[in-house]
């Protein structure tokens, strides 16, 4: 008896293609650099990673032993997708507390403040619409709005941030669903955007019809100066303002927990999306945390010293660090340094050289959604100590000049 053989055993089909979104958004070339960089030996000013020898490991560890011992069949168990009303409760309060009065029932819980981005794209994009940015702008946003099909259009700004004037006429001729924004100690740039300004975003928003996500994981790390309302607390930006939050800067990133306050029918989209995503955020983070607010203040206030410490031994060697004629700003809080070479330099052809040095950067240029500036670059100056920022910054100046 003769078997036929199926036509497989001689050509096999090729499977279908990646979704054009995934063909088309590349990687985080930050993450790139990181792998690049993880020897040991590597001073890295490239990653915005907190001090790890800050992390408060013992009362961490107290809260989940106590939420374990207490509680373990709820911490163990499926959540709500919303998030544990006790987390809501205790954020509602801090947030409150800072000018912006919150119920428990305006935050949704989400993995990290960057599902929120995720969660948002999801729950207000169409393939094709536009969205503006600030220019530069926080890589992953820039990733994540990409995977959504959205065009990002770079709004101009200058050191203290975006221009108001060139928003609204981008608004007029764009039609964009959102503006998304970091106001306070921005990713990359470090820069705040002034009280004036952010409630001329408020009544642009009002005036002409547009979402604002105005995201803040680093406002609580403030070093110098006074604190600046949310621009979600502005006349006209109540009811159109998607606020996010992030325990990763001053708790830890490793318990993967953020928030997102919404007005109700758009928190309502991101539920629904959240539900498609995870289900819910793990419950037993959710509960520690909780546990954990009690205490944050203290630790906060604890990190803010040495960071504070930090970014002044980077801005006391940047002059003896960078070629002449650079510039860079000097942040009140947050984690990042940004600074502008001569214009013959390109932080990007460097980089490599530079790292044979033993130190690593990230060059400016991804962080544009538009025409990018290819002497720029970026430092994180929480996560080494004095001195070695101070080694750091003699190794990044023999790798420029080379």
């Amino acid at each position: 008896m003769t078997v036929i053989q199926p036509a497989l055993q001689h050509a096999r089909a090729v499977v279908p293609p990646l979704a054009a979104r995934a063909r088309s958004v590349g990687g985080s070339p930050l993450r790139d650099i990181l792998a690049v960089t993880a020897r040991p030996e590597v001073i890295n000013f490239a990653g915005g990673l907190p001090a790890p020898e800050l992390f408060d490991r013992e009362g961490i560890a107290a809260a989940f032993r106590d939420v374990l011992a207490e509680t373990p069949a709820q911490a163990l168990q499926y959540a709500t997708t919303e998030g544990e009303p006790i987390l809501r409760t205790g954020l509602a309060a801090r947030i409150s507390a800072r000018g912006l009065a919150t119920d428990a029932d305006d935050l949704l819980i989400t993995t990290g403040s960057q599902q929120g981005l995720s969660l948002l794209a999801t729950a207000l994009l169409d393939p094709g619409d536009a969205v503006l940015v600030e220019d530069p702008c926080y890589l992953a946003a820039l990733q994540a709005f990409g995977f959504a099909g959205a065009r990002v259009v770079a709004v101009p700004g200058d050191a203290h941030g975006v221009d108001v004037r060139a928003l609204e006429e981008l608004v007029a001729r764009e039609r964009p669903k959102f503006f998304y924004t970091v106001p306070t100690f921005q990713n990359p740039t470090g820069r705040t955007l002034p009280a004036e300004r952010r409630a001329a975003v408020a009544e642009v928003a009002a005036r002409c019809g547009l979402w604002i996500v105005e995201d803040d994981p680093y406002g609580e790390l403030r070093y110098e100066g006074e604190r600046v309302p949310w621009i979600a607390s502005y006349p006209g930006a109540e009811d159109r303002t998607a606020l996010l939050g992030s325990f990763s800067k001053v708790m830890a990133p490793g318990v993967r927990l953020g928030w997102l306050r919404a007005p109700a029918a758009l928190r309502r989209a991101c539920v629904v999306a959240k539900q498609a995503a995870d289900l819910h955020t793990p419950t037993v983070n959710q509960l520690a945390a909780a546990r954990y607010l009690t205490g944050l203040d203290a630790h906060v206030a604890r990190v803010r010293d040495v960071y504070r410490e930090r970014r002044d031994a980077m801005l006391a060697g940047l002059p003896g660090a960078l070629p002449e004629g650079s510039t860079w700003g000097r942040p009140e809080g947050g984690m990042f340094l940004w600074a502008r070479l001569p214009q013959s330099y390109d932080t990007t052809a460097l980089l490599p050289k530079v790292v044979q040095q033993d130190v690593a950067y990230v060059p400016g240029a991804p962080f544009y959604a538009g025409e990018p500036d290819p002497s720029t670059l970026r430092l994180c100056f929480v996560t080494q100590t004095p001195e070695e920022i101070g080694e750091g910054l003699k190794r990044l100046r023999k790798g420029l000049r080379s």
